[in-house]
């Protein structure tokens, strides 16, 4: 399993058009080939910081993703209200305590 992070950062007349961009899209990213979890998080003290945890089944799984028409219309409406250029890795989960 594969988990990719990505921070973003949004101006803050963005913050509520991403919010509106990821709830209509949240459902068809999760549900697309691969992906296995979907969150979203907002920092507590910058609103306009968020991140975004997804789990995919492998690599691939998330460059079909990325190379999908759905990704690049998705893409093209978030960084439109970038404050910063986003930052993502892509991890190997190693431990997980219940």
């Amino acid at each position: 399993m594969l988990i990719r992070i990505v921070k973003m950062q949004f101006e803050p007349e963005a913050v509520e058009g991403f919010q509106n961009l990821f709830k209509m899209n949240k459902e068809k990213i999760r549900h697309f080939e691969g992906c296995q979890r979907l969150e979203l998080y907002q920092d507590q003290n910058n609103a306009c910081i968020f991140f975004t945890y997804s789990y995919w089944e492998s690599e691939s799984h998330l460059n079909s993703y990325r190379h999908s028409a759905l990704f690049a219309e998705v893409w093209k409406a978030t960084k439109a209200g970038f404050a910063q250029k986003a930052e993502a890795w892509s991890l190997d989960k190693l431990v997980e305590l219940d």
